[in-house]
């Protein structure tokens, strides 16, 4: 993967509502840790970033980040992580993890695939991504945007497991190699579709007789205690007469 510039500046607002400020300015809120210093707090330019990222296939870049009056020129960095807006998805926070050219690196990246199945093609198959990512270690240098498989061969029934896949030169995949990352499943037909509507419907009336069965017996409880007063309340005039 190369390395894409990026210039970041030392946060000036760091006390309580100062984030929303700096958002508000168009900046975002971002922490630099890793290697020998200590942690620092930063912020970036909100459109650079999001320039960077729309034009990558993922969010895991590799940047040579410029600290303004900094006395580092440059600092290698990862985007480890970045917080997004639950609903407008712009981005919240940024994460950068200094590392070393030399320094051996762990990270998931995304997995695409090329072709069309034949099981697809010739048999109406479907293709299924088991598997969005896949967790990767190697030197900075040689770390993949994205992981390709070829899915041309892939049969109905049939699927690629992480021990299949061919990594790229300098790099191990990691996990376990017998777990599936794209298959091909059977179509599904009418009768197959016609009966999980039914098992659904009969699961949704179960359901339902259940909940109406517990609040009649819910229901029952109070009734008896209603009974048990108005018998308590009788004795009450017998015992003044006495």
């Amino acid at each position: 993967m190369k390395s894409v510039p990026l210039t970041a500046y030392p946060r000036t607002l760091n006390r309580r509502g100062g984030a929303k400020k700096l958002r508000d300015a168009g900046r975002i809120p971002a922490v630099i840790y890793g290697g020998k210093t200590q942690p620092q707090n930063l912020e970036v330019d909100r459109k650079s970033l999001e320039d960077l990222i729309h034009h990558s296939a993922s969010e895991h870049l590799l940047v040579d980040l410029t600290v303004d009056k900094d006395s580092k020129a440059k600092r290698l960095a990862l985007v480890k992580e970045v917080q997004h807006y639950a609903l407008t998805g712009k981005v919240l926070h940024i994460d950068f993890h200094e590392i070393s050219e030399t320094e051996t690196v762990t990270v998931m990246v995304p997995v695409e695939s090329v072709g069309e199945a034949t099981g697809v093609k010739n048999g109406g198959g479907v293709l299924e991504h088991v598997l969005h990512k896949l967790k990767v270690r190697c030197l900075p240098k040689n770390l993949p945007e994205v992981i390709i498989v070829d899915v041309t061969a892939l049969e109905i029934g049939k699927a690629i497991h992480i021990g299949d896949i061919q990594a790229p030169p300098g790099v191990e995949i990691l996990g376990d190699k017998h777990i599936s990352v794209l298959a091909v499943k059977a179509p599904v037909t009418e009768a197959q579709e016609a009966e999980a509507e039914a098992a659904a419907t009969a699961t949704g009336e179960v359901e339902m007789i259940k909940e109406k069965k517990e609040e009649g017996e819910g229901g029952a409880k109070p009734a008896a205690a209603d009974k048990g007063a108005a018998k308590a309340d009788e004795k009450k005039p017998a015992e003044k007469k006495k």
